[in-house]
């Protein structure tokens, strides 16, 4: 089930309401998938590229267009990287939870589903001294066990589900949560993810992606809505398409007045009813 929430204002006259998120998996995006790929050194450092390359790379694009953004992190990567992400928080930017070793709701039960962000927030309380307020789940695969378990654990808001293409609420079993939706398209990992496994996963070309994240910023800049983005340091981060990325927000804010806000931060400007208004 789900509510629809009425459209924010947005703040200093902005036409349309963006955020840029990014999912931090590093090496956990793969040793989630399979414990196989504890032996696979360079698939892992693939991963580590993110880190390494993608990450400061992203943090001098926002710095330099004075935008702040989400990280969704791993708690593997808070750990195994702690300097890197302390970097993030150091930048202004909202770090939210992203399970701890990446690991799909659907694929393990639920004792183990509590103990993903159970030990994603003990990492960053350890490491960061941080309690973040929103969650998306791995592999964008939420199931009602995380759904209930991130109502019980007091988090403010998700980013796992795709039931609107505004702020809504999604409810299950008598619970609900702000829903800050995301979707495929309008992820980098489908149109330049690539693995030895899964092989090609959408086009090579930079102007079509190009072209379909510029389509949907017209259609939410027409109706006053917010967009979602999501994108991967090891994928967006390599050269070319930070090139890309940059020609993106040139597009965007030659073409309106963008607000740019955390997930965090729109989750504040969004007012929850009740479902009896």
């Amino acid at each position: 089930m789900a509510r629809s929430l009425p459209l924010p204002t947005w703040p200093n006259g902005a036409d349309v309401g963006v955020s840029l998120t990014f999912d931090v998996d590093a090496e956990a995006g793969w040793l989630g998938v399979s414990d196989a790929y504890e032996d696979r050194l360079a698939t892992l450092s693939e991963g580590r590229f993110g880190i390494v390359r993608g990450l400061p790379r992203i943090l001098d694009l926002l710095a330099e267009r004075r935008i702040p953004a989400t990280f969704y992190v791993p708690g593997d990567t808070v750990e195994r990287h702690t300097d890197a992400v302390r970097a993030i928080l150091d930048a202004g930017h909202e770090i939210a939870h992203h399970g701890h070793r990446h690991l799909s709701g659907d694929r393990i039960d639920a004792d183990a589903q509590r103990q993903e962000l159970e030990q994603g927030l003990e990492a960053m309380r350890s490491q960061l001294g941080l309690r973040p307020v929103g969650y998306r789940a791995p592999g964008g695969r939420l199931t009602r066990t995380t759904f209930e378990l991130l109502v019980e654990l007091g988090f403010t808001y998700d980013s796992s589900c795709m039931g609107d293409d505004r702020p809504y609420v999604e409810e299950w079993g008598g619970s609900s949560l702000l829903e800050l939706p995301f979707h495929w398209s309008l992820d980098d990992w489908p149109h330049f993810g690539w693995s030895l496994d899964a092989g090609a996963a959408g086009p090579a070309d930079q102007s079509a992606f190009l072209n379909v994240w510029l389509a949907e910023f017209e259609s939410a800049l027409a109706e006053r809505r917010h967009v979602t983005y999501t994108m991967h340091p090891e994928v967006i981060g390599r050269g070319y398409r930070m090139a890309t990325l940059r020609r993106f927000l040139d597009v965007i804010d030659d073409t309106a007045t963008v607000c740019y806000l955390t997930h965090r931060e729109l989750a504040g400007t969004v007012t929850v009813t009740s479902p009896d208004g």
